[in-house]
C-alpha cells in the first residue's frame, strides 16, 4: 500500500524550503567532470561540490545512518551514506542501492538571456542551471524519500546511496569504488537510479534499456606544417577530405546507417512492441518526433513515430562533438590546413559489446589510410549499454500502485538513448537484482546543453514515488 498524506506533505515542504535552496547552491558550483577539468583535484570544484551535498546527506534526521567520502589514490571521491534497516518491515536482507552523481557536462554555449550554467534560476517549476536535473537532484531526492519513509511510520531495508564524481566522464573511477565496498554491499536486490528521462511530466516513466557508448577523436595529419593553399592543394590532398573518406568508412552519409557491424544488434521483439505502445501513448504512432527537439523552421527529423524511438534507443549512431585544427572562420586564411581531429561518438545498441565496437572502429579509422597520412584515434573510452531484467510481479505492482498515486495511471516504459556505465556493470555484478531506473530528463530540460532545467513538481512526484518504492521493497522482505 502507498504511504500516508503526512509522507507526501513531508516530501513537498522538504522540496519546498530546503532542497530548492541547496540545489541552487549546487548549481553555482563548476564542478565539471575530470573529461572537461584534468586540474579537478587542484581547480576544488569536485570537492566543494562533494562537500556541499555530503554535508546535507550527514545532517539528514535519518535513524541508523552513517556518511562518509571514501577515496582512493588518483580517483574522484565518492559519497557513501548507508541506513540500517527501518521500522515493522525492515529486514537486514539484500540491500537496496541508490545511485546518482554530482559531476557535470562543460557550459556549452547558447544559453537565453538572464540564464547561465552556475546561475540558479528559478521560473515557476523550473530551476534552470547546469547539474540540477543531470543529476544534482538524485542525493536530496533519495535521502529525502527515505526521511518520509522513517517519519510517516513505513518501512526500508537496508539502503546504500552511492553520489559519484565521475559520470559524464564515463564512470571511469566508479569500478575501483565500487570493489573496495565489495563488502560493505553484500548482495543487493533492488537498484534505483535518478539519472535517466521521462516521455512526458505527467506519468511515471520507467527505463528498460540504456545505449552504450564508444568515444574517441580521430586525428589525420597529412602536413607538417601550414602552406599557402594556392601551391599546395591539388597536389597535396586537405585533411579535412581524408577525414571525410574515413568517416565514410563508418557511416552512410546519406541514411545515416553505421557501417560497422560490431555496432548493431537485432532488436527484442518485446521491445519494439514497447516502442510502438509509447508512440500510440505520445499521439499516433507516425507524428511527434520533430517535436521533442528544437529544430529550426523547415527542418525534419529522419524518421518518426515507433521507428524513431527505436532510432534513439536499439540502433546505433554517431554523432561528431567537437573539431580541432580548424580556425574560426573570421580568421581562416587561405591555408592548407596540416591536420584535422574529430571527437566521435558513436552510440551502441544495448546489448552491443562495447569492446569489440572499440576494436572494430579503430581499426576501420586507422587500417590503410589514404594517401599515407597519419591517422589515429586516440582519447578513446568505451561504456556498455543496458538491458533491464523483466520486472518481478511485486515491483511493477508497487510501481503502478505508486504511479496511481502520485500521478493517476500506471508506471509506463520506455528506452533511453544515453549511457548509465554504472548499470552495467551493476547489472553484471547483481545478476538477479531489480532496477529501478527513471528520472526528470523530460521534454525541453536539454541536459548537456543550454538551458538546462530541472522539472521541480516532477522531481517531488518522483520522490514520493521512491518512498513507496522503498517501503513495499520491505514488505516484499518480510513476505519472502
Amino acid at each position: 500500500m502507498t504511504l500516508n498524506r503526512f509522507a507526501t506533505d513531508l516530501i513537498a515542504t522538504t522540496w519546498r524550503d530546503d532542497l530548492i535552496p541547496q540545489l541552487c547552491q549546487y548549481i553555482e558550483i563548476p564542478a565539471l567532470s575530470p573529461a572537461f577539468d584534468p586540474d579537478w583535484a587542484t581547480s576544488g570544484h569536485i570537492e566543494d561540490a562533494v562537500a556541499h551535498v555530503r554535508e546535507w546527506m550527514a545532517a539528514r534526521p535519518l535513524e541508523g545512518m552513517t556518511v562518509q567520502v571514501q577515496r582512493l589514490e588518483g580517483r574522484t571521491p565518492l559519497i557513501v551514506a548507508e541506513v540500517e534497516p527501518y521500522g515493522p518491515d525492515g529486514r537486514d536482507g539484500p540491500a537496496v542501492l541508490l545511485y546518482g552523481h554530482l559531476d557535470k557536462q562543460p557550459e556549452m554555449e547558447g544559453w537565453r538571456d538572464g540564464l547561465g550554467p552556475w546561475k540558479p534560476v528559478l521560473d515557476g517549476d523550473r530551476l534552470y542551471g547546469r547539474g540540477g536535473a543531470d543529476d544534482g537532484y538524485a542525493a536530496y531526492a533519495s535521502m529525502t524519500a527515505l526521511e518520509a519513509v522513517q517519519r510517516s511510520g513505513g518501512s526500508h531495508g537496508r539502503c546504500v546511496v552511492l553520489i559519484e564524481a565521475s559520470e559524464e566522464s564515463g564512470s571511469p573511477d566508479l569500478p575501483a569504488h565500487v570493489s573496495e565496498l565489495t563488502d560493505r554491499l553484500g548482495d543487493v536486490d533492488l537498484v534505483i537510479c535518478l539519472d535517466s528521462g521521462c516521455a512526458t511530466y505527467d506519468t511515471l516513466w520507467l527505463t528498460t534499456s540504456l545505449r552504450g557508448l564508444v568515444d574517441g577523436t580521430l586525428t589525420v595529419t597529412i602536413l607538417t606544417e601550414g602552406v599557402h593553399s594556392g601551391g599546395a592543394s591539388g597536389p597535396v590532398p586537405s585533411s579535412f577530405r581524408i577525414m571525410r573518406q574515413l568517416l565514410d568508412r563508418i557511416e552512410d552519409a546519406a541514411t545515416g546507417a553505421v557501417l560497422v557491424p560490431e555496432a548493431t544488434v537485432a532488436i527484442p521483439d518485446h521491445r519494439v512492441d514497447e516502442a510502438a505502445a509509447m508512440a500510440a501513448l505520445l499521439g499516433g504512432g507516425d507524428e511527434g518526433a520533430g517535436e521533442r527537439f528544437p529544430l529550426v523552421p523547415g527542418a525534419r527529423t529522419t524518421c518518426d513515430g515507433a521507428e524513431a524511438l527505436l532510432a534513439s534507443t536499439w540502433k546505433p549512431t554517431v554523432s561528431y562533438v567537437g573539431a580541432d585544427g580548424l580556425p574560426p572562420t573570421a580568421k581562416a586564411g587561405n591555408v592548407l590546413r596540416p591536420m584535422t581531429a574529430i571527437k566521435i561518438s558513436l552510440r551502441l545498441p544495448p546489448t552491443a559489446d562495447p569492446a569489440a565496437a572499440q576494436i572494430a572502429l579503430r581499426a576501420r579509422l586507422t587500417d590503410d589510410p589514404p594517401y599515407g597520412a597519419t591517422v589515429t584515434f586516440g582519447r578513446s573510452e568505451a561504456a556498455p549499454g543496458w538491458n533491464a531484467p523483466a520486472l518481478e510481479p511485486w515491483l511493477r505492482a508497487a510501481l503502478d500502485e505508486a504511479s496511481a498515486s502520485v500521478f493517476g495511471g500506471p508506471v509506463q516504459l520506455m528506452g533511453e538513448g544515453g549511457t548509465i556505465p554504472f548499470m552495467g556493470m551493476l547489472g553484471d555484478r547483481f545478476p538477479a537484482a531489480q532496477f529501478v531506473i527513471t528520472g526528470v530528463l523530460g521534454p525541453g530540460s536539454n541536459a548537456h546543453g543550454p538551458n538546462e532545467f530541472l522539472h521541480l513538481a516532477y522531481a517531488e512526484q518522483l520522490t514520493s514515488v521512491i518512498a513507496n518504492t522503498l517501503d513495499a521493497h520491505a514488505s516484499r522482505q518480510r513476505g519472502a
